[in-house]
């Protein structure tokens, strides 16, 4: 079953108004989502994109310290800021990360914890 979580202001705090530029993005998870084979807590991270093309290497961050990198793709456009999320056997699956000018769509697999 997928469902959109519309977090807000309040759950997905925008930091930078373009990710391109900076490449790098503060967002709020608010419950625990498996993101590709990495389980990450509800919490707080730092985003960070490596590539130069739509499809690109993303690393979650705590506090500095890498948690999990993940291939997406980026889509371009207008987004509500948010969360897109698929239910399987009771884990929230993270499918992509929608931010006001783009979508990080995530890759199928390719994820690795660390």
């Amino acid at each position: 079953m997928k469902r959109f979580i519309f977090l807000g202001l309040m759950m997905v705090l925008v930091t930078v108004p373009a990710l391109a530029g900076k490449k790098s993005q503060s967002v709020t998870f608010p419950e625990a989502l498996q993101v590709g084979t990495a389980q990450v807590p509800a919490g707080s991270y730092q985003l960070t994109l490596s590539g130069d093309g739509p499809e690109v290497q993303v690393t979650l961050l705590e506090k500095d310290k890498p948690l999990t990198t993940f291939a997406a793709k980026v889509v371009a456009g207008k987004y509500n800021v948010g969360l897109l999320t698929e239910t399987h056997g009771g884990v929230e699956i993270l499918r992509s990360i929608q931010l006001s000018k783009m979508s990080l769509v995530l890759a199928s697999g390719g994820s690795s914890g660390q």
